[in-house]
């Protein structure tokens, strides 16, 4: 009997501990596609992002067309060019092929322009909600806050441990506090300082966008070349086929005349 009580007190007092460490924690979590949402320069970001997006897509989208319809003109051609002729338009098409695809780099690769856009406008914002998630964190004392929008899977969450709001509200007071400080302490050599990093920003980002321009102003010179020297061949090609025609239809129209001349000798 003895025995029994003391297992019984040791399960209730493991129990109990359970409870308490579990007790100790506070997890919350929050939606970060909601709060993004409720950030108007959030909003703005993406939209200036998405036209963007759209116009260099329809200059893809165009480029693709054209080398559609090279193809397209080259295979009714076919039958009425000559083996050369047929290789310099392959060769053509597939230099506008590889422009195609260095273009697209350009604009949508790992280190393209949407990439570099992308860092310029979003990530502030998305820096701006980490930092207040981490206040939140420490203030409140929460061991843990998941994202509910994010690649974890959330079977059941309570609304009263979601604490998005409360990031919205300390993102809005953090905006308010740091505009009332910049209007309190408008002091000449800060704004000489911010101005400085600021232009230095500036020229680091023109630099890159100069540096990048100039690279597509190289290739298309290079393309310009080729495109050049090649018309240039396939003009002599076609001149040389035009003479030997000549010299042949010359000497079709001789040999009938040799013919004719013999045959009234006769």
């Amino acid at each position: 009997m003895a025995k029994r009580v003391l297992l019984f007190t040791y399960l209730i007092l493991s129990l109990s501990s359970v409870a308490i460490a579990q007790k100790a924690q506070r997890i919350g979590y929050i939606d970060m596609e909601y709060i993004l949402e409720n950030i108007p320069e959030y909003t703005e970001a993406q939209a200036k992002i998405n036209v963007k997006a759209n116009t260099w897509q329809n200059t893809i989208d165009k480029q693709k067309e054209e080398i559609e319809n090279l193809k397209t003109e080259l295979n009714n051609e076919k039958p009425l060019l000559t083996k050369e002729l047929i290789e310099e338009k392959e060769e053509d098409i597939q230099i506008k092929e590889l422009e195609l695809k260095k273009l697209q780099a350009a604009y949508f690769g790992a280190n393209g322009d949407l990439f570099f856009l992308r860092q310029q406008l979003v990530q502030p914002i998305q820096d701006l909600v980490y930092n207040s998630v981490q206040d939140i964190a420490t203030k409140r004392r929460y061991d843990f806050i998941l994202d509910k929008s994010s690649d974890l899977i959330m079977l059941y969450s309570n609304k009263q441990y979601d604490v998005s709001d409360i990031v919205i509200k300390e993102i809005t007071r953090a905006k308010k506090v740091n505009a009332l400080n910049e209007k309190q302490n408008k002091v000449k050599n800060t704004l000489v300082e911010d101005d400085d990093n600021e232009t230095v920003v500036n020229e680091k980002a023109q630099q890159k966008l100069d540096e990048r321009e100039a690279r597509k102003a190289e290739l298309q010179k290079r393309i310009e070349e080729q495109k050049a020297e090649k018309l240039k061949k396939r003009e002599e090609l076609r001149k040389a086929i035009e003479e030997k025609r000549q010299q042949r239809i010359k000497q079709i129209e001789e040999a009938k005349k040799a013919k004719e001349e013999k045959k009234e000798n006769n």
